[in-house]
């Protein structure tokens, strides 16, 4: 088994030493001969660190977990929760498939268009929200759902609680930059 050992990796590297060891663990709980079954868990922890996965990165990961560079390639782009480019600082996706669409995921998407100003697949002018549709997120009882930054879910959604969602995280996000600067 690939233990992190600091002679092994070099400057060279994308991935910082604690991105390794974070990895080194995921690798530790599959067999031996399967390491490459750590890629999901490899390619979160990378963007994590990098805020998103780029064709070096997945080189990398696969160089790293010995396996087809393609085939990193194509878990990177088939999960939604894996973003090719910069996203905004607030990844906000919204589940569109049947459960969701039947309980008014379009029409929360369109009180999300309207609040944001922008439309599915784009990113306000300040950096600080993106609106992506997805596909299901295994909480279809809680329908219609949406996902923040992919950790952060929120269930029944209308128009009041997404203006409190929105609100939220705009204060939020004002509070830090204010600490920030002081």
């Amino acid at each position: 088994m690939q233990n992190f050992h600091s002679d092994s990796l070099n400057s060279s590297k994308i991935l910082s030493r604690e991105a390794y060891k974070q990895i080194d663990k995921e690798i530790q709980k599959y067999p031996v001969d399967q390491k490459k079954s750590a890629v999901i868990a490899t390619l979160i922890i990378a963007q994590q660190e990098k805020g998103f996965i780029t064709p070096e990165i997945e080189k990398e990961v696969a160089q790293y977990l010995e396996m087809p560079p393609i085939a990193v390639h194509e878990i990177a782009t088939f999960y939604n929760m894996f973003d090719a480019k910069p996203k905004a600082k607030y990844k906000i996706v919204m589940c569109t498939n049947l459960p969701c669409a039947l309980r008014n995921a379009k029409h929360a998407m369109t009180i999300l268009s309207d609040k944001l100003g922008i439309k599915a697949g784009e990113t306000t002018s300040d950096g600080l929200f993106s609106l992506n549709e997805g596909e299901c997120f295994g909480a279809c009882a809680d329908a219609p759902v949406m996902l923040i930054n992919n950790h952060q879910m929120h269930s029944w959604l209308n128009e009041k609680n997404i203006d409190g969602i929105i609100r939220d995280l705009t204060l939020s996000n004002k509070i830090k930059t204010s600490k920030e600067k002081n």
